[in-house]
């Protein structure tokens, strides 16, 4: 039995808000063609087609919605997508996952959501004002108000969501505010997303993480996570989850972890595919998946130069004792969350040295 996972861009990089570090923007910009519309139904349809070639009754699928922002592709996309699924013949079980803004989610939406399973990640930068100086609309009016809106939609629909929130350099000086934020809201799952610079940038970002900032906010905010664990609310924040699991049961929990990476089969509107979500860029397409199986895909050269691709070894990274448990970490988020410019400092031991002995007793308290 296998899991295969896909990223699906149905509206490419449009969008309805303008946050101001968007990623994807910057990505798309790079491109010959900055945005491929919408996907077409035909696209759709082969693209399922494809994906279940390489699937075996038993077999499970991961069907991921991202963009720019996914729920422009309209309602309708996403039914065609449950319905051309479950068209195909073999015994897989499908999950969804979307993740949106929040902005245009309605009571439509969350029917379908919730009679689908969709897993939904929504994202939030902490209170009203972080997240509006971010996260704002084409007029440049704040998004905070609707995405609680949806919040509460979700809570009362009873939909599985997780909370992204985007840890620019400003929010990474307040842990104890957005840990705050999370109890009063309560919010169980949280992702924070570190933000990068440009691919092209050529100096850093006012928005840009830095490996100290990175560090001085997770120290931050784990005693206080500890705490609120301690009095019975647990928080899943997906840092934490992710370093017990490694050093507990070995389980790598996020692309990259080690220091390799996993071809995530980012498919785009137009149906081309590209490796992973930092790099959908010309050079790294892969191909079509109107044209090829993922395996026909997996095996092209470009595939496997990305694979092969090594970022250089800081002298920081050849002293850490933590090494075997990161060899360099996620090469898109070196500068960000691991060695320095300086090389002199690494956020990402920083806060090993300080989470991973008590999450261990925590494994060894609860058995």
């Amino acid at each position: 039995m296998k899991h295969i996972s896909v990223l699906v861009k149905p509206a490419s990089s449009l969008c309805n808000i303008r946050c101001k570090y968007c990623f994807y923007a910057n990505v798309s910009s790079l491109r010959e063609v900055r945005s491929f519309g919408k996907m077409k139904t035909d696209t759709l349809e082969k693209m399922i087609e494809n994906i279940y070639v390489d699937l075996e009754d038993g077999d499970e699928l991961t069907v991921a919605f991202q963009g720019g922002e996914p729920t422009l592709a309209g309602l309708s996309y996403f039914k065609k997508v449950v319905e051309t699924v479950q068209l195909q013949g073999k015994k897989v079980t499908v999950h969804y996952a979307i993740q949106t803004n929040g902005t245009m989610i309605n009571d439509r939406w969350c029917q379908f959501l919730a009679e689908n399973n969709f897993l939904v990640g929504l994202s939030i930068d902490g209170r009203s004002d972080s997240h509006n100086s971010h996260r704002v609309d084409a007029k440049g009016k704040g998004t905070f108000a609707r995405v609680i809106d949806t919040k509460k939609l979700f809570d009362a629909y009873k939909i599985e969501y997780n909370v992204l929130c985007v840890l620019t350099n400003q929010l990474a000086r307040s842990p104890k505010k957005v840990f705050d934020f999370l109890v009063e809201n309560q919010i169980k799952y949280v992702q924070f997303i570190p933000c990068l610079d440009e691919l092209d940038a050529d100096e850093k970002s006012y928005y840009a993480l830095t490996p100290e900032r990175f560090a001085s906010f997770y120290q931050g905010i784990f005693p206080l996570w500890l705490k609120e664990y301690q009095r019975g609310n647990y928080i899943s924040v997906k840092l934490f989850d992710d370093v017990y699991h490694l050093f507990s049961r070995g389980i790598v929990g996020a692309c990259g972890m080690l220091g390799n990476c996993q071809v995530q089969y980012v498919i785009e509107a137009d149906g081309s595919v590209y490796p992973c979500d930092f790099y959908v860029l010309d050079e790294y397409r892969m191909g079509f998946i109107t044209d090829s199986t993922l395996r026909e895909l997996f095996e092209q050269p470009i595939a496997k130069e990305f694979l092969c691709e090594k970022s250089e070894v800081s002298q920081t990274c050849l002293s850490c004792s933590f090494r075997k448990a990161c060899n360099g970490g996620c090469k898109r988020m070196k500068e960000a969350v691991y060695v320095n410019k300086k090389d002199d400092f690494c956020g990402y031991q920083e806060v090993l040295k300080q989470v991973v002995n008590p999450l261990m007793a925590l494994q060894s308290k609860n058995g």
